[in-house]
């Protein structure tokens, strides 16, 4: 008797073709599991085939990680005596079958880690005997099904990681069997119901990264049964937790609420819950002393950081003294808070399991404990900016398995101690804005993973060692700049292959830079500016095909500039000004722009694009055929004169109906592309790469970055949701910007909420790319951040100052619901490649609401709203925000442009402020106040004619239409910033006014 025939004779016929055709349905099998269901076997005998003795009919379907991929048969449905399918961790797509409804049988259910899609089908809630449910790690939609309670057997339903959205149905709650409940990184809303007490049995909560909101239910904390509670990354929120919540929460052993809006003091209570491990109440908002902790012998993790805990007193970490009796502490965080006072001997006194502690960013002072070394499994420590003093003690050096040591922005001195060569699990080591002294140690021997070194902005001199050249593993940074070592640059620099950024500027260092610098090919940011080079610049920069930051400025270099440098395609910025080179300057790749390259200070310097107003570099003329060339020039200028009189006059005719027509119009609708995704992002930008960062704020960082889909630059605005605020901040953008269409507003492209590669929330802002950069880096550039030194005139200003004004005027007086932008400053003005203005961060803005025709009121109910200096006054004392805030803004900007004077600078105290400051001189001595590169080629001509210098007053006075410009510009800024909301222009008046000046300006001019 076959094998086919025993099938059908002693197995059944019916499983047997579901098998068949679940097997059809698998288009890869890379592990060749499935080699065994052939006829010859008996399908009982199959791979992952489990069946009853007594009948011969399936009851286990288990394969499981075995990378396969296809789509799960609806064929499945037929194998009525299923009891456990199990096909987690594969690659299987499509919808779950709604014949899975049929399995009667069927206790335990696990799809996850695949790529389904779709809903999860309502006739799952047929399977009654369920007692298993993971549909975790997929791409499912929708919502949860109400008909959820129908599983009464149900104990452990997992969905976590989908894209489910709506809120959990009030049906859940009657599911008195479940002991887990994970519903983690969802899409979910509402809040958590009192409902949730008829859980009696439930031991896990998990809810985290998904959008609940209100406060935790009371009935929460009776829940005895409860072993943990996780619910970090929602908008939930109270002013404070029960002081008794955890009185009868006898056996939790995980309370996790970070990135909450959650107030008050820790609960003393906390003393109750003897069995916690895991107490993580991070990126809130409590207040106050932390409670003595020392009943909770088992915890293993605490972590405190990003609230405002302590009042910067010296008894703010008494709290420490009682982790001793906490024998099995491995993480203890609390860096970011207030907590005050001199870092406690009792530090050094904790579990010796301690492997990761982080006290930055708080207000403690006084040494270093030396008995920290004790701590030999110790992976991190931070204990940056704080005030911390004293030497690094050599007993860091018994740190034998530290990964990142920080203890930036301190005020610690002496040397570098050796003992640090032996940290050889070492990846990063910072140890840069301190005080710290003496040479550089040769200890880096040892370290065989280091990807970070920063010892910058210290007081460190001598030679760079030989032996820093030899750390084949450093990747991302090598920064010993801000110093005052000296010597030459050696050639060993060349072993550095993998190395993105160097940075060596700011030091004493001299002799020519070594040609074999071109041999670290992977360098995408070289800083060499401020130090004594000289010789010429090594044409061997050429080769440095991923060079997109250059810097040589201020050193004694001379000749010529390579020319091969033009052909390296993403150069973005080349400073080469105050040396002394000379020769013609190549006009192509980054040559070809002005603003990406800086020539100042190289007299000898010829040629180059015509924005550069350089000399034309000598051409030598062969004297025999002087006359004939002399004839040939005659005929191509005239001929040339005529095609471009010809063209002038087509481009202006264009240029008219282009300007009528971007007068009448905004930017054109955005278009409907798709949710870009967090591995695009993630590859566009280069894993979100330091090299590519170009700007940070309040609740997040800019990245750079090449969007493969839309085949051109973009910026990539990514939250940082441990910031308080950040995810409002996104909610914020995201409604404003949705749909507003202006030149002057930044246009955005898409957006992401997804999860990053470890399992974390992840949101971020797609936009254009601004080539010019903000106003900010114009206004006041920045040597140390590279900000090129670039000015900007009269005309300049007063068109940024229209476009400004335009789009707030949209805002305001044009939306259909009008918008206050709340945050307008110079970093928040974006500049295209054209100097057109694109406003930006749009993360504080609200949107004004309107009842029967009246504005609904908006109060600010966190404090000021915007940053200090421009925002208005009335913000301050808890007034409604209101458009004319952003006049007040406006007002202050527009003096800032006129004087270059920051709102914020250190002569604007005791009462004093910008718009006082501007008044007092107000009309008579506005001279004084001006800005002194506002005019700047009008003087040079004039001090040039008369051969005398000549006062900025009579540069004024020969100008009468840039005084007249000048004058109304600082009316219009005082008129929009005085105290009084009631007394200010509103943005129709503004635009209409600068538009008349800018008018009257250009029209005369």
């Amino acid at each position: 008797m076959g094998i086919c025939e025993q099938n059908k004779k002693y197995g059944n016929e019916t499983d047997y073709m579901a098998l068949l055709k679940f097997q059809e349905s698998i288009s890869s099998d890379p592990n060749q599991v499935l080699s065994s269901w052939n006829a010859s076997n008996h399908f009982c005998d199959w791979h992952g085939i489990t069946c009853s003795h007594k009948h011969q009919r399936v009851t286990e379907l288990k394969l499981q990680g075995y990378g396969l991929r296809g789509t799960i048969s609806p064929h499945v449905g037929n194998l009525s005596f299923l009891r456990n399918l199990s096909l987690l961790s594969n690659y299987f797509h499509g919808e779950i079958p709604t014949e899975l409804g049929g399995l009667y049988r069927l206790q335990n259910l696990s799809l996850s880690d695949n790529a389904l899609t779709g809903e999860i089908p309502i006739n799952l809630t047929s399977c009654t005997q369920l007692r298993y449910l993971d549909l975790s790690m997929n791409k499912l939609i929708g919502i949860i099904p109400n008909e959820i309670p129908y599983l009464r057997k149900l104990e452990m339903l997992y969905l976590y990681t989908n894209n489910l959205t709506g809120y959990i149905p009030a049906s859940m709650w009657n599911l008195s069997s479940l002991l887990v409940l994970s519903v983690s990184f969802n899409n979910l809303e509402g809040s958590i119901p009192e409902e949730i007490e008829h859980l009696k049995n439930l031991i896990f909560l998990a809810i985290p990264s998904n959008k609940f909101s209100g406060a935790l239910p009371s009935s929460l904390y009776n829940m005895s049964s409860l072993e943990g509670i996780s619910a970090a990354y929602n908008h939930l929120n109270a002013t404070e937790l029960p002081n008794n919540m955890f009185t009868t929460l006898f056996n939790l052993q995980q309370f996790g609420i970070t990135g909450n809006q959650i107030a008050g003091s820790i609960p003393t209570s906390i003393t109750n819950s003897s069995s916690l491990r895991l107490f993580d109440i991070s990126d809130n908002y409590f207040v106050g002393k932390v409670p003595s902790l020392g009943n909770l012998k088992d915890l293993n993790w605490l972590n405190l950081a990003f609230n405002n805990l302590g009042s910067n007193s010296n008894s703010d970490l008494d709290f420490i003294t009682s982790l001793e009796n906490c024998s099995q502490l491995e993480i203890l965080s609390l860096n970011d808070n207030k907590f005050g006072g001199i870092l406690p001997n009792s530090i050094a006194n904790l579990s010796t399991q301690l492997i990761h502690l982080y006290l930055g960013g708080n207000q403690l002072y006084g040494t270093i404990p030396a008995n920290l070394g004790k701590y030999t499994d110790l992976i991190g420590l931070g204990l940056e900016f704080n005030h911390i003093t004293g030497t690094i003690p050599a007993s860091f050096g018994k740190f034998h398995k530290m990964q990142a040591l920080v203890l930036v922005g301190n005020q610690l001195s002496g040397e570098i101690p050796s003992s640090l060569g032996n940290l050889s699990e070492l990846v990063v080591l910072q140890l840069s804005e301190n005080n710290l002294e003496g040479i550089i140690p040769p200890i880096f021997g040892k370290w065989k993973y280091l990807t970070i070194l920063d010892i910058s902005k210290n007081n460190l001199d001598g030679a760079i060692p030989l032996q820093i050249f030899s750390l084949s593993s450093l990747s991302k940074s090598l920064n010993l700049s801000h110093n005052s070592l000296n010597g030459s640059l050696p050639i060993e620099v060349g072993n550095l292959k993998n190395l993105d950024t160097l940075d060596i500027s700011e030091n004493h260092l001299c002799d020519e830079i070594p040609k074999t610098i071109g041999e670290c090919t992977t360098l995408e940011y070289l800083y060499l500016q401020g130090n004594r080079f000289s010789g010429t610049m090594p044409p061997s920069l050429a080769s440095l095909k991923n060079l997109m930051y250059l810097d040589l400025s201020r050193n004694n270099l001379s000749g010529s500039i390579p020319t091969g440098l033009q052909n390296i395609s993403v150069l973005e910025y080349l400073n080469v000004s105050f040396n002394l080179l000379e020769g013609e300057v190549p006009i192509e790749g980054v040559f070809k722009k002005a603003s990406a390259i800086s020539m100042a200070g190289n007299n000898k310097l010829c040629g180059g694009i015509f924005e550069l107003h350089l000399s034309p570099c000598p051409v030598k003329v062969d004297t025999q055929s002087k006359h004939r060339h002399l004839k040939f020039m005659v005929i191509i200028i005239c001929v040339a004169v005529c095609v471009c009189l010809f063209l002038s006059s087509i481009l202006t005719i264009y240029w008219r109906r282009k300007g009528n027509k971007t007068t009448s119009s905004t930017t054109p609708t955005i278009g409907q592309l798709p949710m870009v995704s967090y591995q695009n992002l993630h590859f566009a930008t280069e894993g979100f790469s330091n090299i590519n960062l170009i700007g940070s704020g309040s609740f997040g960082s800019v990245y750079k970055g090449r969007l493969e889909s839309e085949n051109k630059f973009v910026a990539v605005k990514v939250l940082n949701l441990q910031k308080k605020g950040a995810h409002k901040s996104f909610i914020s953008e995201c409604i404003a910007l949705k749909n507003v269409r202006h030149r002057n507003l930044v246009k955005i492209l898409t957006c992401c909420s997804s999860i990053d590669y470890k399992g974390k929330e992840f949101k971020a802002l797609v936009f254009e790319y601004m080539s010019n950069g903000s106003l900010e880096n114009w206004l006041h550039p920045s040597s140390e951040s590279g900000d090129l030194p670039r000015t900007l005139d009269l005309d300049q200003r007063l068109n940024i100052l229209c476009d400004v004004a335009s789009g707030v005027h949209y805002l305001h007086h044009e939306c259909e619901q009008p918008i206050i932008h709340c945050d307008l400053k110079p970093s928040n003005i974006l500049l295209d490649e054209d100097m057109i203005v694109h406003v930006s961060d749009f993360g504080l803005a609200r949107l004004v609401s309107t009842l029967n025709g009246f504005s609904k009121k908006l109060t600010s109910t966190t404090g000021i709203k915007g940053t200090i200096g421009y925002a208005p006054p009335e913000y301050g004392i808890g007034s409604e925000i209101s458009t004319l805030g952003d006049v007040y803004s406006f007002g202050i900007l527009v003096l800032e442009m006129l004087t270059g004077r920051r709102p914020t600078e250190e002569m604007f105290k005791d009462g004093l402020n910008l718009h006082s400051y501007v008044n007092a001189a107000y009309p008579n001595n506005l001279s004084e106040i001006v800005d002194s590169v506002l005019l700047p080629i009008q003087v040079q001509e004039m001090a040039t004619s008369a051969n005398e210098e000549i006062s900025m007053e009579e540069a004024i006075l020969k100008h009468p239409n840039q005084e007249k410009a000048i004058l109304s510009l600082f009316e219009i800024g005082l008129a929009c910033s005085v105290e009084s909301p009631k007394e200010r222009l509103n943005m129709m008046d503004v635009t209409r006014e600068l538009n008349r000046i800018r008018n009257a300006f250009c029209s005369c001019e």
